[in-house]
């Protein structure tokens, strides 16, 4: 669509999608695995563990208090081992996506390991919740050139996994447009990138990060300016173990503030916003 201005609904100037990876202590299980005895690890997967236990009914809280929808990345291990946790989500009225079973890189895996995993997260948010996701996250930075095609062959209606574009996109697999929608997210609104930290194993390598909730703030607040500017679509990548936390769980409140201060933003989850793109625009972008 080249530099067409976007059509939001309702005259909306742009587009916000609050979105959070619950992946509790997955990812840390999987970084100790690397270390020597990192089996017998306790301290660090109790930072995972924070996310769902007890920063996840904070955010749900606020979410509620605006009236705020979003969606949840979710990997069918944290399904199935925090239930009730993952339940109140979806009881909440937010939207479920798929993130992997155990967070797996799925650039390494086959196609048809692919396709298990994500069958296996799929059968388990069936059973808590009734139905499949149609929303999905790569866990663990990037995918297999075969993603997106099994991806569209398994009916999902959208990814959120790449960085190409600040607004929607129909997916190119095998030279063809379809009706996969990817709504891209970028590092500078990556909760886990200004403040994720562990000594051991460490996160980040060099142990320089933790950043200051005001500044923070301010890119967030900023780049949400020239979204808003440029009329596009606003995604928010967050972490419950990470934004969570008390201060930044008011700071996180205090951009939804200034956020719903401009009476033309449309807050939505990614399946409305690729339902909306996909009735009202072609043109595709990254893909194979």
């Amino acid at each position: 669509m080249d530099n067409e201005e976007v059509k939001w609904p309702d005259q909306a100037r742009c587009a916000v999608m609050l979105t959070f990876d619950l992946d509790a202590e997955i990812t840390w299980l999987n970084e100790c695995r690397s270390h020597p005895h990192g089996e017998r690890f306790i301290k660090t997967p109790s930072l995972g563990q924070y996310g769902p236990l007890r920063a996840l009914p904070r955010l749900l809280e606020i979410l509620n208090r605006y009236e705020l929808p979003a969606t949840f990345f979710v990997p069918g291990w944290v399904a199935e081992n925090y239930p009730q946790e993952f339940v109140s989500i979806a009881e909440k009225g937010h939207e479920i996506g798929h993130h992997g079973y155990t967070h797996e890189r799925f650039v390494e895996k086959s196609t048809q390991e692919q396709r298990d995993i994500i069958d296996k997260s799929q059968r388990i948010f069936e059973k808590l919740i009734g139905k499949k996701a149609v929303g999905y996250r790569t866990p663990s930075g990037d995918w297999s050139h075969e993603t997106p095609k099994i991806l569209n062959e398994l009916g999902f209606s959208f990814s959120s996994s790449m960085r190409g574009d600040d607004r929607p996109y129909r997916t190119i697999i095998e030279g063809k447009e379809t009706d996969l929608i990817e709504i891209p997210a970028h590092w500078e609104l990556d909760d886990y990138v200004q403040f994720a930290y562990s000594y051991f194993p460490a996160e980040p390598v060099g142990q320089g990060r933790i950043s200051s909730h005001e500044h923070v703030y301010d890119n967030y607040r900023r780049e949400f300016d020239g979204y808003h500017r440029f009329g596009l679509c606003y995604v928010l990548m967050m972490h419950p173990q990470v934004i969570g936390k008390p201060g930044r769980a008011v700071m996180l409140e205090h951009l939804i503030q200034y956020m719903k201060s401009r009476q033309d933003v449309w807050f939505a989850t990614g399946s409305e916003i690729a339902d909306w793109w996909r009735s009202r625009y072609e043109g595709g972008k990254a893909g194979k």
